[in-house]
């Protein structure tokens, strides 16, 4: 062990010699792992952060598993109201992997203004509403507060607010139908106490956040009636396997949805990156290892005299390979470390000062999110060495076909 690491050693100094046939060929290899690294951190990093950025907006407005009544079925618009019992949520709050239960309620209308008009869902919260996630998105104002009395104010998107030139303290009128076809519509005057933007079209162009209350009266339910409960849960990973038992659980007449069975367009998208990423981690490992082939062939040859005279002194041809692939391996480590400082360092630049800014209206999301998980990149590094000595076992093959004779003449 110490004379092979004494020659890959003495090799490695060698090589650095500016005349050395090898040298320019090293410094490409390396370069090419630096690149290779930064890549896939990158690669990495943005498309966890991003997936995980998506699924919590998603989650924040929606929750992660909704149970409402069949007669809805999925609608955005509260038909058949549930019991808000004691027991239903205690039923749920026994299911391992749920964290917050709210009730709310939905109903469509339409917003009147002096110049314009909007077709608009009244998404009815109340006290027990999750506003903490809420909060990240609030861009100016502040959130209602539905723990007294009734209260007219909400909270409306930027989307609707520049549609409408509505502002922060503005009222407006709004219109709900009746059951009741022939009598007029429900009419109510809401107050604008805060403007949100969560980057999600499909919520920011329709949802106003009010009282629950308001679409209690306009149903003619009871105080414990609602249009549906929202479960928020700990592992999105487990958001199939939690949703499956609520669905157990919970009564005949009521059912049970994730947000991924809602809105499929969306996570079959977010699959795509899981795929997306690996794609990348391949080719970038590939050209790493093809570079570092590269190189490994150019050593041997370089060094065939060298190789000749080892095998006469009596060395293996593993003892010989093992030199050479020590020099491999401390070449890829100069790469990795120089990569894992360069690509941590442009993630956590971005992380910090939010420089690369996407498209809402194709991302979700304005600005490139940044997940580092440390086990993932030191994987990616375990992974890529590993993968990488596992293929130059190949050309170190050469070696054994190396005759001494013939070696020690070599020029």
């Amino acid at each position: 062990m110490k004379l092979e690491y004494f020659i890959a050693k003495r090799l490695i100094g060698a090589k650095s010699n500016k005349s050395s046939v090898s040298a320019p060929i090293i410094k490409i290899a390396i370069t090419a792992i630096v690149i290779s690294m930064v890549m896939m951190l990158i690669s990495v990093a943005t498309g966890i952060g991003l997936q995980e950025k998506i699924r919590e907006k998603v989650g924040a407005f929606n929750g992660h598993i909704v149970i409402s009544n069949f007669d809805n079925n999925n609608s955005e618009v509260s038909i058949s109201p549930i019991q808000k019992s004691d027991e239903l949520y205690e039923t749920l709050q026994n299911i391992p992997g749920i964290t917050h239960l709210q009730a709310v309620a939905t109903k469509g209308g339409i917003i009147r203004t002096e110049t314009s008009f909007e077709g608009i869902i009244l998404k009815g919260v109340d006290s027990t509403f999750n506003w903490t996630v809420i909060k990240e998105y609030l861009e100016e104002g502040q959130v209602p507060d539905f723990s007294s009395k009734l209260t007219n104010d909400v909270l409306v998107s930027r989307f609707i607010a520049n549609r409408l030139n509505l502002k922060l303290g503005d009222e407006f009128n709004s219109f709900f139908m009746r059951e009741e076809t022939d009598k007029p519509p429900f009419s109510r005057r809401f107050k604008i106490v805060g403007i949100f933007n969560s980057g999600l079209q499909e919520f920011d162009s329709n949802f106003v956040l009010g009282d629950l209350r308001h679409i209690q009266r306009f149903n003619k339910w009871q105080p414990n009636q609602v249009g549906n409960i929202e479960a928020f849960i700990s592992d999105f990973n487990a958001i199939s396997t939690i949703g499956d038992q609520v669905y157990t659980q919970i009564p005949s007449t009521y059912n049970s949805y994730t947000i991924e069975q809602k809105y499929p367009n969306i996570f079959e998208w977010l699959k795509l990156f899981d795929f997306n990423i690996i794609v990348i981690i391949v080719f970038m490992i590939l050209i790493s290892a093809i570079n570092m082939i590269v190189a490994l062939l150019v050593l041997i040859l370089e060094r065939t005299q060298m190789i000749g005279i080892l095998k006469a002194m009596g060395a293996s041809n593993w003892l010989i390979r093992k030199i050479f692939l020590y020099n491999a391996a401390y070449l890829i480590l100069i790469g990795l470390a120089i990569g894992n400082v360069v690509g941590i360092g442009l993630l956590y630049i971005q992380k910090n000062f939010e420089i690369v800014k996407l498209n809402p209206e194709n991302y979700y999301v304005d600005v490139a999110p940044v997940h580092i998980d440390w086990l993932f990149i030191l994987s990616l590094n375990l992974g890529t060495i590993l993968i990488c000595l596992l293929i130059l076992l190949l050309p170190s093959y050469l070696i054994s076909k190396t005759a001494p004779s013939k070696a020690i003449r070599f020029q």
